[in-house]
């Protein structure tokens, strides 16, 4: 989704922004860190860039009451892009609205950088970005190097793992009024007080695209036949699979998806895609996400859903069976002599 091979470093501006509720508070910089030295640059773009070329979702920004300028890190990335001038300005003011929300007991300590990046792509198109990262996790590194006698040794504590990036965004010059094209990432907490840097610090919604639109339905339709349908039918793991398999056919060669097509074709009992759909209406409603009735289909969300999308009939600890194929060539039966479940494979030659 992203790729920086053309990109280059601007301007950078470090802050560390404490702990509000430990009383930490947050210290400045008195002006943007002036990067000379080539490797030092280079390692720092792959610091903060390549954790998003495998990042698929994109955002964009939003707020309660329908007026994107009242979202503040919006409010300061548009400052940065219209004049560069007072980019140091703008970044205080992101640490320190940063600093603010960081009430939770649990958000750690750690430095702010805020980098202006030129020629980075999204989506096919170079564009210049802003990027907003945060380095909670430190480590201690050992160096060794040749000495007069043979080798010496050294460690460097608090130290920055470049391969970790704990946290950021990247916020790409383009879509202002829907709200930018944004991309985040967050390592270092999956847990309730994780929600500080996308929901409350940025204030994110996933952008309502193709390929959000494919990899939901997909997801939807997942969580659907493997924890909805057992409620209200007798599947067998086998018919689950099938399901599944079906599916992901439907989109593989389908370039667009239709909603009553796919019911009928896919699911094809009338209850249970009456169950489907009010399943996703569910869903629509938890996440105020609206899925339309048809979309293109994203290719990229089609892989990206198959790698998870499950094929393989596991029995107790001795056999896998892969079922990619027709349901009907596969029986489920019990053998009352052994006391055991089986199944029966029929096929027409070995390979």
């Amino acid at each position: 989704m992203v790729t920086f091979f053309e990109a280059s470093l601007g301007k950078l501006s470090i802050h560390r922004v404490g702990n509000k509720s430990q009383e930490e508070f947050y210290v400045l910089s008195e002006e943007p860190l002036n990067i000379e030295d080539e490797v030092l640059s280079n390692l720092l773009l792959q610091y903060f860039l390549k954790p998003f070329e495998k990042v698929n979702e994109v955002y964009h920004f939003m707020h309660s009451s329908d007026n994107l300028g009242l979202n503040e890190v919006y409010h300061f990335a548009t400052s940065i892009f219209e004049d560069l001038a007072p980019f140091h300005e703008n970044t205080e003011h992101l640490a320190k609205y940063l600093y603010e929300i960081s009430s939770h007991p649990k958000i750690k300590a750690g430095e702010l950088y805020v980098v202006m990046f030129h020629n980075v792509q999204i989506e096919g198109e170079l564009l210049d970005a802003i990027g907003i990262f945060k380095s909670e996790t430190k480590e201690t590194f050992l160096k060794v190097y040749p000495g007069d006698k043979g080798f010496r040794m050294e460690y460097e504590q608090e130290a920055i793992n470049i391969q970790k990036l704990d946290k950021g965004c990247l916020i790409f010059r383009t879509e202002k009024e829907a709200g930018y094209k944004v991309v985040v990432t967050d390592q270092t907490n999956r847990n309730s007080e994780a929600v500080y840097w996308k929901d409350e610090f940025l204030k994110l919604q996933i952008r309502n695209d193709s390929f959000n639109q494919t990899n939901n339905t997909l997801g939807i339709y997942k969580n659907f036949v493997s924890t909805k349908l057992d409620e209200e039918f007798d599947l067998t793991k086998a018919d689950k699979i099938d399901l599944l398999n079906k599916s992901m056919k439907y989109f593989k060669e389908k370039e667009t998806f239709d909603m009553d097509e796919f019911s009928n074709e896919v699911i094809g009992n009338p209850q249970a895609i009456e169950s489907f759909k009010n399943f996703k209406n569910s869903y629509e409603q938890e996440f105020d996400t609206e899925i339309p009735e048809s979309f293109e289909i994203s290719v990229p969300a089609v892989k990206k859903q198959a790698r998870v999308y499950k094929s393989v009939l596991k029995l107790d600890r001795n056999f896998h069976i892969y079922i990619h194929g027709d349901r009907e060539l596969i029986e489920k039966g019990f053998d009352d002599g052994k006391n055991l479940n089986y199944y029966k494979v029929y096929f027409k030659e070995e390979e």
